[in-house]
C-alpha cells in the first residue's frame, strides 16, 4: 500500500509542475495591467513603478517564475494587490466554504442517487426504472446555474424559507444556508450516481455467482447488496470520483448564483481584477484538491479490489 501510494505521488508531481507553468504563464500572457487595474487610469507613473516594485512584477519574467515556484513550495502566494492581505490567508477563509459546499452535495447526492439506482435496477422496466431515466434526463439537461436560480426564487425570494445570499456564521447557521446550494448540486450529481448505480448493479445481478446464490436459496435483499451492489462498488466508486471533481468545479458558479462566500467567487473575483496572487493561489488550490480527489480514489480501488495493487 506504502509503495502504491509513493508511485502515485510521484506521478502527481509532473502534473503540479505542469499546473503552475499554465497558471504563471496565462496571467501574463492576459491583457491588462495589474498595476493599473489596482490604482486606477489616475496613477502617476511613479505610483505605478512603485507598486510594480513593491508586487516583484519588475524583474524579468523567468526571474518572476522562479519567485512562484519558491513562493509555492513554502506556501506563500504573496500578497494580494487589491487589498494588500495575505493571499494565504484569503484563500483560508474562504476555502472552507467551498469544502463544505461540496461535502454536503456529494452526502445527499450518494444518499439518493444510490437507492433510486437500486430501486430502478430491481424494477427493470418498470414504473420506478421509468421516473430513474427521466430524472437522469433532466440532472443532465439543467445546468447548475439555472437550477440554483429556481431555487433561489422559489424557496428564497418567494416564499422565504432560506436565506437568499451569504454563508452564515455559526455551524448551524452556516448549514442553513447552505441547504440549497447544496440541493442545487446534490440534484445532479443524483442523477448521474441514480443513473450509473443503475448500470452496475443490472450488468452484476447478471453474473453467474448471482444466478448460483440466488439458487442456493439466498434471499433477494442479501443478492442485491451483498452479491450485486457490493461487486459493482469499483465503477461506481470511479464514478463517484468523477462527481466529486464536477461539484467542486461546480461550486463556483453556485457560489455566484447565492452570492455565497467561497474559493469559486474569491477567484472570479481577482480574475475581474487582475489579481495576480489570488488566482495563482486559488488555481493551485484547486488543482492540489483535484490530485488528492484522484489519489485517495486510486487507494479506495485497493480497498475495494486488492487485485489492482497487485497488477500494479
Amino acid at each position: 500500500m506504502a509503495r502504491y501510494f509513493l508511485l502515485r505521488l510521484a506521478d502527481a508531481i509532473p502534473t503540479i509542475w505542469l499546473v503552475l507553468t499554465l497558471v504563471f504563464t496565462a496571467m501574463r500572457i492576459l491583457p491588462g495591467d495589474p498595476a493599473i487595474a489596482a490604482l486606477g487610469d489616475m496613477a502617476l507613473p511613479e505610483q505605478l513603478a512603485a507598486f510594480r516594485h513593491k508586487m516583484g512584477l519588475d524583474v524579468p519574467l523567468w526571474q518572476q517564475y522562479i519567485n512562484f515556484l519558491i513562493g509555492v513550495l513554502s506556501l506563500d502566494f504573496g500578497q494580494s494587490y487589491m487589498n494588500d492581505e495575505p493571499v494565504l490567508n484569503l484563500i483560508a477563509a474562504n476555502l472552507p466554504y467551498t469544502i463544505e459546499l461540496t461535502v454536503a452535495a456529494m452526502i445527499i447526492g450518494v444518499g439518493a442517487g444510490v437507492p433510486f439506482g437500486v430501486l430502478a435496477a430491481t424494477h427493470r422496466d418498470r414504473l420506478p426504472d421509468s421516473g430513474m431515466r427521466v430524472f437522469s434526463l433532466l440532472g443532465y439537461a439543467i445546468p447548475d446555474f439555472y437550477l440554483g436560480a429556481l431555487l433561489l426564487i422559489g424557496f428564497a425570494l418567494n416564499l422565504g424559507w432560506f436565506p437568499i445570499n451569504g454563508g452564515g456564521d455559526g455551524f448551524m447557521d452556516r448549514m442553513y444556508h447552505i441547504v440549497l446550494p447544496a440541493l442545487t448540486l446534490a440534484l445532479v450529481k443524483a442523477a448521474f450516481i441514480g443513473r450509473l448505480t443503475r448500470t452496475a448493479l443490472l450488468e452484476t445481478l447478471g453474473k453467474d455467482y448471482v444466478r448460483t446464490a440466488r439458487a442456493k436459496g439466498a434471499r433477494e435483499p442479501r443478492v442485491i447488496y451483498r452479491h450485486g451492489l457490493r461487486n459493482a462498488l469499483l465503477p461506481l466508486s470511479t464514478g463517484m470520483g468523477l462527481s466529486l471533481l464536477a461539484t467542486l468545479s461546480g461550486s463556483v458558479a453556485v457560489e455566484l448564483v447565492f452570492n455565497r462566500p467561497g474559493l469559486g467567487r474569491l477567484l472570479i473575483q481577482a480574475i475581474n481584477e487582475r489579481d495576480y496572487g489570488i488566482i495563482q493561489g486559488g488555481v493551485v488550490v484547486f488543482a492540489l484538491l483535484v490530485l488528492l480527489i484522484n489519489l485517495v480514489m486510486d487507494l479506495l480501488y485497493i480497498v475495494i479490489d486488492p487485485r489492482i495493487r497487485v497488477k500494479s
